[in-house]
């Protein structure tokens, strides 16, 4: 693994941030984030095999559970590692531009306020049955019954929420650790994205995944809901003290 000084860490990451806010997350098959969501998806397969077909324990399916979590977080971190520390070998300024490449994969703040985007639009025109379907994009709860007070409340928790998956959280690790560190943080939130469910098929199975993903955002949350909180003093009108009230309320 490559180590950079926290200046060179600082500067990759503001280049990462800024090929965020140029190319935005772009949904290619190459994308870092779909092959983690393959290794997933065949690992659940091998680990899960026959599970249907026997009685197998609470304790043994959690156990599974922990082997998807850690092979995954170790693959990702370690694939990370080598192909910067390759890109380092060839030229250490290649080593740079890949790094701050795949930080920027790890970072979603574009697309987020897109996807905000198409749903405050519809509704300050009146189209409350566009911004419906587009809080579907991004929630996954039913949207169709939902009426403009509600909407606009879906859509404001998840770009809360998604400030820490999608930003905070990425660019405290990538900090850090650079690249290797950032991927295996998405690796984590990731995992907790597929199988971290209270439901029958993976409250055992996605125990430790969702954990994993609580214990990584634990301090990137607080910060975050206190930058939310602290944001509200640059707009007129708005109290930073009721944000921390309600951030402390409904986390």
């Amino acid at each position: 693994m490559i180590f950079y000084s926290f200046p060179e860490m600082l500067l990759l990451t503001a280049a990462a941030i800024v090929i965020d806010w140029i190319i935005g997350d772009p949904k290619w098959p190459t994308h870092p984030v779909i092959w983690i969501g393959r290794l997933i998806r065949l690992l659940e397969r091998k680990l899960r095999a026959g599970e249907q077909g026997q009685q197998r324990s609470a304790a043994k399916v959690k156990a599974t559970g922990v082997c998807l979590t850690v092979v995954t977080l170790l693959v990702s971190f370690s694939i990370m590692s080598l192909i910067v520390g390759v890109a380092n070998w060839v030229h250490p300024w290649l080593g740079y531009a890949v790094s701050a490449w795949f930080i920027s994969t790890t970072i979603a703040v574009k697309g987020l306020g897109q996807a905000a985007m198409l749903v405050y639009r519809p509704l300050v025109s009146g189209k409350l049955d566009d911004a419906r379907k587009y809080v579907g994009y991004i929630v996954g709860r039913d949207t169709d019954r939902l009426n403009e007070e509600e909407a606009s409340r879906a859509t404001v928790e998840t770009v809360a929420e998604n400030t820490v998956d999608a930003f905070v959280s990425p660019i405290l690790f990538a900090l850090v650790g650079g690249a290797p560190l950032a991927m295996l943080y998405r690796a984590a939130n990731t995992l907790d994205s597929m199988v971290g469910y209270r439901n029958e098929q993976y409250i055992n199975f996605g125990w430790c995944s969702a954990r994993t993903d609580d214990l990584l955002n634990y301090i990137p949350a607080r910060l975050t809901g206190l930058l939310l909180s602290l944001s509200a003093l640059l707009h007129p009108g708005m109290s930073a003290a009721k944000a921390w009230q309600s951030m402390r309320r409904f986390a």
